[in-house]
């Protein structure tokens, strides 16, 4: 039994280029298209705070979740393809997208090759940026026990979603995408410095939100994404840490608010 809700939400199951892929979906409005970070286990209840102005996507990354292993997806582009892909099938033209971590990285890479289907672009912590004042902890040393500590600055913000004592189906989740994660950035390590140089093609409004006790990626990390995206602001929340969207319901508003601004037109020239 997964330890958080989905009711209020309906599921989503196609195949996109052969990979079976699950989303959840509800709410009305504009679409909102939200791409988890490297784990699942917390789920997405804290979209529940914009499905009365949004209607939000919420999919699962192929070897994540609920969506099916895809062994040949081995990069970063291969991820893209397969958005624009399920996108598409969806009949999604242009969407406010928001990544978290992971999902950021994913996100900002979907920006650079299709600008056009991005009304607006918000990145929560996102992977792909570390600067050297600023490093991530080594993730190999952290131990079972101590990982809600990093990922969020209270631990009981997700508490019920970690067991204290996990099983075996728990445990093999966990390796599972943590397996994935370390073959999507791995890949794209060495063209890191590719990336960074094509951030600067992002046009869309674009809003980096950052918990300020993050110890997983440190806060100090936004102000490279924010010079070298011309079109960005940072918002940094106070008593937050990694997945500030579950622990802040400021942060969930900040975002909100950020979208429905991003719908209204700026003054004409």
């Amino acid at each position: 039994m997964r330890p958080y809700s989905t009711t209020g939400f309906d599921r989503l199951e196609m195949s996109i280029g052969g990979v079976r892929t699950a989303a959840y979906i509800a709410g009305s409005g504009p679409d909102v298209v939200y791409l988890h970070g490297g784990g699942t286990f917390h789920g997405f209840e804290f979209a529940r705070q914009w499905l009365s102005r949004f209607r939000v996507l919420l999919p699962y990354h192929p070897g994540f979740g609920e969506s099916a292993d895809a062994p040949a997806m081995q990069t970063v582009q291969d991820y893209v393809r397969h958005y624009r892909a399920l996108f598409d099938a969806l009949g999604l033209q242009r969407i406010h997208l928001v990544g978290a971590s992971l999902g950021g990285r994913l996100a900002a890479e979907f920006t650079i090759a299709l600008p056009d289907r991005v009304r607006s672009l918000v990145l929560v912590a996102p992977a792909g940026i570390v600067l050297p004042d600023f490093p991530q902890p080594d993730f190999s040393r952290i131990q079972y026990h101590d990982w809600p500590h990093y990922l969020v600055h209270n631990p009981e913000a997700i508490r019920r979603y970690w067991p204290d004592d996990p099983d075996e189906a728990f445990l093999a989740a966990r390796a599972r995408e943590a397996s994935a994660v370390g073959r999507i950035l791995g890949a794209a390590r060495p063209t890191a410095q590719d990336f960074t140089r094509l951030l600067d093609r992002i046009k869309s409004p674009t809003l980096l939100v950052w918990g300020r006790e993050d110890r997983m990626m440190p806060a100090g990390n936004a102000r490279a994404w924010h010079a070298l995206i011309a079109n960005s602001r940072v918002e940094m929340i106070e008593g937050a840490g990694h997945l500030l969207l579950d622990e802040s319901a400021a942060a969930r508003a900040v975002v909100a608010r950020f979208m429905v601004e991003s719908e209204t037109p700026g003054p004409s020239t």
